[in-house]
């Protein structure tokens, strides 16, 4: 990298993309801890975000007009031009940049970040894309390219055709940003002030927040926190939990853990990373709220006593977060899934021994595999005999009819509340302990 050249948002955006696409780094991770983005004023730090969120969602199309355009695959050690390449396409596709200047600034990318031996080829395929484009586009099922073969091959399986090209539609789109009150009931009122609008599950939907969140009405004097729509269901499923004992395994960030306080349950948070539970209770110190903090392994967690109530939302693969996080589709890999549902058995076999007869254990994962969802909880029922599904109604869930399973667990899908922008996925099952 030639000097100066961390200042160009482009060359960092091609950075972190090769960040994540190679060195199996997530996103969020590898944005918050670049070096070269400490310099960058707010503006240009969410222009780097856009470039780089723009290539990762839209990976499996990008990738799939360049294998239009080559006639071999751009080797390996030609992967930083392939990375300029997919900057200066999703700049074409995604974000209208204007041809002539998508092509000079991607061109000039070449030469920067020492592959000038390929400027030429870059030049050519993205001039042949702007001349081509429609015919080229029309070429693609888009539904299918924006998904991984494996991942496509299992939500068809599960949900069917029709479904699973709406759960594609549904991550294509960047996700508003969603808001839980601490008051449920003070929503119209800050509807009103925020410009947002209530979902039928409660929470507020800002579509535009033109700047920094931090910098909204209401977050320095703790009115609400953010939270997906779907990630703020789970919680509501134990019911009235004021005064009772509740333990939210693997807490952080936290989010859960604060609509528990406040509906009035005495919470325990417990998280593996003591890290992580910082900012737990970073988080609750912001909306006024208290809880118990515990950094240890859930899984070899024992309790001084009994909880009424558990909450686990397990580690997973999370792929119903792809509209909030575009690079989870491309970081997971089939065998992952074996592993996590290792841990997720591991972490219920746990959960059941905190709970007093009678107590309530809710179960959930931001995926949207069925195996990490559905399966664990026939599994888990089968092995112990204690507990028995208790079916969640529509009612609970905002009258949500379209959010509940036959077999009466809640699953949310991305392609849900298209209308509105979408929601992330989420499955989550109620248990009772009954002896």
């Amino acid at each position: 990298m030639k000097p100066g050249a961390a200042a160009n948002p482009r060359v960092l955006a091609v950075d972190l993309i090769g960040q994540v696409l190679r060195g199996r780094r997530p996103l969020d991770d590898a944005f918050a801890g670049h070096p070269g983005l400490k310099p960058l004023d707010l503006r240009d730090r969410a222009f780097v975000r856009a470039l780089t969120a723009a290539v990762l969602r839209h990976l499996g199309l990008i990738d799939a007009v360049i294998a239009k355009l080559v006639r071999e695959p751009i080797k390996p050690r030609d992967a930083v031009a392939e990375d300029i390449l997919r900057l200066g396409l999703a700049q074409l596709l995604i974000l209208e940049t204007p041809p002539h200047a998508a092509v000079s600034a991607t061109v000039a990318l070449t030469v920067e970040l020492n592959m000038a031996h390929m400027t030429g080829f870059v030049n050519a395929l993205l001039r042949r894309f702007i001349d081509e484009h429609e015919t080229l586009l029309a070429s693609i099922d888009r539904a299918r390219a924006a998904v991984p073969a494996w991942l496509w091959k299992s939500w068809e399986a599960t949900y069917g055709l029709e479904t699973t090209q709406a759960i594609a539609a549904g991550l294509s789109g960047e996700a508003p940003l969603d808001l839980t009150l601490k008051d449920p009931a003070t929503a119209a009122e800050w509807a009103e002030k925020l410009g947002a609008e209530i979902l039928p599950t409660g929470s507020l939907r800002v579509q535009e927040t033109h700047g920094r969140v931090d910098a909204l009405l209401g977050f320095s004097q703790g009115v609400w926190w953010v939270q997906d729509a779907g990630a703020a269901l789970p919680a509501k499923l134990l019911g009235n939990i004021a005064g009772q004992r509740v333990v939210d395994l693997c807490a952080a960030p936290g989010g859960k853990t604060m609509q528990l306080a406040a509906a009035g349950a005495k919470v325990t948070a417990l998280d593996r990373s003591a890290q992580r539970l910082r900012r737990v209770t970073e988080n609750l110190a912001r909306v006024g709220l208290t809880a118990e903090t515990v950094a240890d392994d859930a899984a070899f967690y024992r309790a001084p006593r009994p909880f009424d109530a558990v909450l686990l939302d397990a580690p997973c693969s999370a792929t119903g977060t792809a509209r909030r996080h575009p690079d989870v589709l491309w970081l997971k890999q089939p065998g992952d899934i074996d592993t996590l549902i290792i841990a997720q058995d591991r972490l219920l076999d746990a959960a059941a021994k905190m709970i007093s007869t009678g107590g309530t254990l809710v179960y959930c994962v931001c995926s949207l595999e069925p195996e990490e969802g559905p399966e664990r909880i026939a599994r888990f029922l089968a092995r112990d005999r204690r507990f028995i599904r208790v079916p969640v109604r529509a009612a609970e869930v905002g009258g949500m009819a379209e959010f509940i399973t036959p077999q009466g667990d809640l699953r949310t899908l991305p392609s849900h509340l298209a209308d509105k922008g979408g929601i992330d996925g989420f499955y989550a099952a109620r248990l009772r302990r009954v002896s």
